[in-house]
């Protein structure tokens, strides 16, 4: 029945969902709110994962605890026009499938998901790993190894969309379109595999939608899906209204 088209709707987490990135706001619960120099020096470009493993090992030194770290997660508010989008997404939840990927972690994720009553929308959420050890620490993982030489060492999302999607296959769900709400530059990576029948949401001047920019004044044409920017989530719920109208 044309009327039961799914579509799939994939979300990033920071600067998308929640208007901060979630790894900078823990630093509130650091002593004086800040890291020390000798931590915060030892981040290297595309090992991001690597340096937020320390920071938590850091942050449990200083008597930090999993409540306090929970509580910050809570707290983080959600970007303009995101409690619209998924109020209406609630409503429609036949309609899409919903994941999450994100290069932050599954801790934080959960914690704020739930605090705000949205973790339910999501099918499955796809984020580096935590474990809360026995000591009251928080430690983090990578998520997988990979070879995309754009993406951070733990995560690329264009791998991780497509092992979905052929996973999915394997189960006889195939999908209408791909739906993609994002910010980052690991948001563009899986956007380019994109076709003209999906559709990509980047958030407004910030590094996705700049190098999509990028992509088409390079060769027009060149990227395939539609792009519907956004500064509030609103556009992106207009939009998947619309496309719902349709059928």
């Amino acid at each position: 029945m044309a009327s039961r088209l799914k579509y799939l709707l994939v979300f990033d987490f920071d600067e998308t969902i929640v208007n901060e990135n979630s790894d900078d706001s823990v630093v509130q619960v650091a002593p004086e709110e800040e890291l020390p120099d000798w931590l915060r020096e030892t981040f290297q470009e595309g090992f991001y994962n690597q340096y937020m493993q320390r920071v938590f090992k850091y942050l449990g030194d200083k008597g930090v605890k999993l409540t306090d770290l929970k509580a910050v997660y809570e707290k983080i508010p959600l970007s303009p026009g995101m409690p619209t989008l998924f109020r209406f997404l609630l409503k429609n939840q036949d309609r899409f499938e919903i994941i999450l990927i994100s290069d932050a972690n599954m801790f934080g994720i959960e914690s704020n998901l739930k605090s705000n009553g949205y973790n339910s929308l999501f099918r499955r959420v796809i984020s580096n790993p935590t474990t809360m050890e026995k000591s009251g620490y928080l430690t983090l993982g990578p998520y997988h190894t990979h070879s995309c030489p754009q993406c951070p060492a733990n995560m690329c999302k264009r791998k991780i969309l497509t092992e979905y999607l052929t996973e999915r296959a394997q189960e006889g769900v195939k999908f209408e379109s791909l739906l993609y709400v994002g910010d980052g530059a690991n948001d563009f990576c899986p956007s380019v595999i994109f076709t003209s029948t999906d559709v990509t949401f980047p958030r407004k001047s910030y590094p996705m939608h700049k190098l999509i920019r990028k992509m088409e004044e390079k060769q027009k044409g060149s990227f395939k899906a539609k792009v519907v920017p956004w500064e509030s989530a609103d556009v992106v719920a207009q939009y998947l209204q619309a496309l719902l109208n349709k059928f």
